[in-house]
């Protein structure tokens, strides 16, 4: 079969369309065998986010129009993880009504901590020190309400180089909200 005048042209294309369709059945192979958790960014069901994320933004830009919070902690290990958060009203007044719900969670693998009451002192809370199983990336989600005010704090801490960073102002400015000592 003489494939030079013209005839190789059919054969190539049928070649590279089974070879994008065999691509497209490896990349569902290998993803579907990866480590993949669904993101639990507000601590609710991502399709329940997606609905809802004008109220959440909405009630976040109305929390900082009231109240201003600030992650407070100076340390952070694999031993000793104690969480401490102040929260202020604009004028800089202690406010120590808020309710939190704080969850720890690791970035691979199913372990979460989620921790309980916190102290509370002139406007600081303090969560009691956790154990975390390994050294590495963690996810530390808050949710504070004060009356019927709510809004989300999402931290990353790593435990590695002692830095935690706010996961949205990483973005957007590239820079850890602290350097953490051990």
């Amino acid at each position: 079969m003489n494939l030079s005048n013209g005839r190789i042209w059919p054969y190539s294309i049928a070649f590279l369309i089974t070879m994008v369709f065999g691509f497209c059945v490896a990349t569902v192979i290998v993803t579907s065998t990866a480590d993949i958790q669904e993101s639990d960014l507000y601590m609710e069901d991502y399709h329940q986010i997606n609905a809802d994320i004008n109220d959440i933004i909405e009630a976040k830009i109305a929390f900082n129009k009231k109240y201003k919070i600030e992650f407070l902690s100076n340390s952070l290990s694999v031993e000793n993880t104690a969480l401490k958060f102040v929260v202020r009203d604009l004028d800089l007044n202690p406010v120590d009504g808020a309710k939190f719900e704080v969850v720890i969670n690791g970035t691979t693998g199913n372990f979460q901590i989620d921790l309980k009451e916190p102290t509370i002192s002139d406007g600081i809370y303090r969560f009691e020190s956790v154990k975390l199983p390994k050294e590495g990336i963690w996810n530390i989600l808050v949710k504070v309400k004060i009356d019927d005010l709510h809004r989300f704090y999402n931290l990353k801490a790593d435990t590695i180089t002692k830095e935690i960073f706010d996961k949205f102002e990483k973005i957007k400015v590239g820079k850890r909200i602290k350097k953490l000592v051990s």
